[in-house]
C-alpha cells in the first residue's frame, strides 16, 4: 500500500522508531532576490515561490515591454557579467504626480543608473549618469508602437536626459547613448516612473533615511527634520526629487540623495519580514509589474525571475554606488551642465568593462594575486631577445602594424613581425608563449602593461624565418600603441562612492 500523500511543502514523516527532528529552515533563493534588488525586481518573487498559474498570468499582463531595437547584447546570460540600465523618467503620469517634473514632459532620462554585476556575482557597481552631462546621442533605429521602424537622427553636444523622450526617442536610444559614452553595452533595460518609488516604498511599509540637516524644499514638497526619518509614498518620491535643499543644490547632489534612498530600501528589505508576509509579496508584485517598463527580452515573470535569481547571489555590502566623474562645462559662464572628467572617467569605465570590483572582494583578489605571482614574477629577457608575432584579434584596423612599429622603434623589440588578422576576435589582449619563453613573456608584459591573466602558457609557433616565437593577439581592449593595458584595480582618487550596507546622511 503506497504511503499517504502529504501536502506540498510539508516536512516528511519521521521513520518508524526514530524521533522526528525539526527541519532546518533554509534561506530561499527568492529572499536573496528581493534583498538584493531593493524592490525593482520584487515582483519576481511570486513566480520564484511557485504561486498559482493564473496569478502569474495576471502579473504577465501587467508587464509593459518595448523593443530594444538591437541596442542591447540580446539579454543577460547566467555565465557572464550582467549590465542592466535602470532609467527613471520625469513623465507626470499617474494619480497625484501633477506637482512633479516638467509640465507636459514626454519623460526624459531624468535618473539613470548602469548596474554592473560581476561574472562571479561577488560584487556589483551602480553607476549614476548625470542627466545634465553633455554627450553625443547616436542615430537611433526605433520601432514604433504600430510596428513601423525609423531612424531618429542623433545629436551632438546635448544633455544626456534628452536621449529619452526628446524627438520621440525610446529607451533603446538611451541604451545606445550609454554605450557611446562608456563603451559598455547593456544587456537589458528597465524604466520606472514616479509611481514606482511611491508604490514600492508603500508596499514594504516605508524606509528609514538619514538627514544631516533640516530640509524644507517647496519645489519637491519635502519637509523633514534632521536625523533618521521614516518615508514612504509621496514623501519618498519627494525625497528622491529633492535637489535645491541639499548639497550644492544641483543634480549631482540629488544623485547622492537617490543613492542613499536605494541603499535604505535594500537595508529595509534585508531587515524586515517582507517575504514571510503573503500580503506584502502580492503588493510588491503588483507594484513592480505596473510601475516598470522593460525591454522585450524581459517580457515575462519567468524571465524576470531568472534575472532576479542571478542578481540575488550578490552580498549587498559589495554593491558600490558611484557617479560618472564630471567637471563643470568650461563652455558656460553660468554653470548648468557638466562634461566628462577626462582624468578619471575613463578609468571608472574601464573598471566596469573589465569586471573590476570597487570593493575589496577577497576571492577575486586572491585569484588575481595568484595569476600575477605565477606568471609575472621572475627574470625578464632583454627586449632585443623578445621574439613575437602580432595578430589583430578585435582591435581597430591597423593596430597590429602600429604596435609593431612602437615595439621596434621605441622599445627595441626588433624580433617582431605583423602576422595580420587573427582567426577570431577576442575581448582582451593575450600573449601565448612556451615555458622556455617565460622570461620573454614577462619582458613584453612589462612593456605593454599586460596583466597576469593576459599571459597564456602554451606552445610556441614558428615565425617567418622558422624560429620559435610567441603569439600576441590584440583584443578589443587594445587602445593604441604605447598605451598600457593594465586594468585599474581601484577607483581613481576623489571619485564619489558608497556601499549599500552603510547608512549615509544627506547634507
Amino acid at each position: 500500500m503506497p504511503p499517504p500523500r502529504r501536502r506540498r511543502g510539508a516536512p516528511p514523516e519521521p521513520l518508524p522508531g526514530r524521533r522526528g527532528r525539526r527541519p532546518v529552515k533554509k534561506k530561499g533563493k527568492a529572499k536573496k532576490v528581493l534583498l538584493w534588488t531593493g524592490g525593482t525586481m520584487a515582483f519576481v518573487l511570486v513566480a520564484a515561490a511557485g504561486a498559482a498559474y493564473l496569478y502569474i498570468e495576471h502579473l504577465n499582463g501587467n508587464i509593459t515591454s518595448v523593443a530594444d531595437d538591437g541596442a542591447s547584447t540580446g539579454g543577460f546570460q547566467k555565465d557572464k557579467a550582467i549590465n542592466i540600465l535602470l532609467i527613471g523618467t520625469d513623465k507626470r503620469t499617474g494619480s497625484g504626480n501633477e506637482g512633479y517634473g516638467d509640465s507636459g514632459s514626454v519623460g526624459h532620462a531624468d535618473t539613470t543608473i548602469l548596474l554592473h554585476v560581476s561574472k562571479d556575482r561577488t560584487n556589483a557597481t551602480a553607476l549614476s549618469i548625470p542627466r545634465d552631462l553633455i554627450v553625443d546621442i547616436p542615430d537611433c533605429p526605433t520601432t514604433r508602437e504600430d510596428g513601423t521602424k525609423e531612424i531618429i537622427k542623433g545629436s551632438t553636444g546635448v544633455r544626456f536626459n534628452t536621449s529619452l523622450g526628446q524627438d520621440d526617442r525610446t529607451p533603446s536610444c538611451t541604451m545606445r547613448t550609454v554605450t557611446e559614452l562608456t563603451g559598455i553595452t547593456p544587456d537589458n533595460f528597465m524604466v520606472a516612473d514616479f509611481n514606482a518609488v511611491k508604490t514600492l516604498t508603500t508596499a514594504v511599509g516605508g524606509v528609514d533615511v538619514c538627514l544631516g540637516k533640516d530640509i524644507n524644499d517647496p519645489d519637491s514638497h519635502l519637509n523633514l527634520k534632521k536625523g533618521m526619518q521614516h518615508i514612504s509614498g509621496e514623501n519618498a518620491l519627494a525625497f528622491v526629487r529633492t535637489r535645491h535643499a541639499v548639497g550644492f543644490g544641483g543634480d549631482l547632489s540629488r544623485i547622492t540623495l537617490q543613492q542613499n534612498f536605494l541603499s535604505a530600501l535594500m537595508r529595509k528589505l534585508k531587515s524586515n519580514d517582507t517575504l514571510s508576509s503573503p500580503s506584502k509579496m502580492i503588493k510588491l508584485a503588483e507594484a513592480g509589474t505596473k510601475a516598470l517598463t522593460v525591454d522585450a527580452q524581459l517580457d515575462s515573470i519567468n524571465k524576470l525571475k531568472d534575472l532576479g535569481l542571478e542578481l540575488g547571489k550578490l552580498n549587498v555590502k559589495n554593491l558600490t554606488f558611484t557617479t560618472v566623474p564630471v567637471v563643470d562645462n568650461p563652455a558656460e559662464k553660468v554653470k548648468a551642465t557638466v562634461v566628462l572628467n577626462d582624468a578619471s572617467a575613463p578609468q571608472v569605465f574601464d573598471m566596469i568593462k573589465n569586471d573590476v570590483s570597487f570593493t575589496a572582494v577577497k576571492t577575486q583578489k586572491k585569484k588575481e594575486a595568484a595569476a600575477v605571482a605565477a606568471r609575472l614574477k621572475g627574470t625578464k629577457a632583454d627586449a632585443s631577445e623578445v621574439r613575437v608575432r602580432i595578430f589583430n584579434g578585435g582591435a581597430a584596423a591597423g593596430s597590429a602594424q602600429a604596435e609593431l612599429e612602437y615595439l621596434q622603434n621605441d622599445e627595441g623589440v626588433l624580433k617582431s613581425e605583423n602576422a595580420g588578422n587573427a582567426d577570431k576576435e577576442l575581448k582582451k589582449t593575450t600573449l601565448e608563449y612556451a615555458p622556455e619563453q617565460a622570461d620573454q613573456a614577462r619582458r613584453l608584459a612589462a612593456i605593454m602593461g599586460l596583466s597576469g591573466s593576459a599571459l597564456k602558457p602554451g606552445e610556441s609557433v614558428a615565425n617567418s624565418q622558422g624560429l620559435p616565437t610567441m603569439t600576441l593577439t590584440l583584443g578589443e581592449d587594445f587602445k593604441e600603441a604605447g598605451v598600457s593595458l593594465t586594468t585599474p584595480t581601484k577607483a581613481p582618487e576623489g571619485v564619489q562612492q558608497s556601499t549599500a550596507d552603510k547608512v549615509e546622511c544627506a547634507k
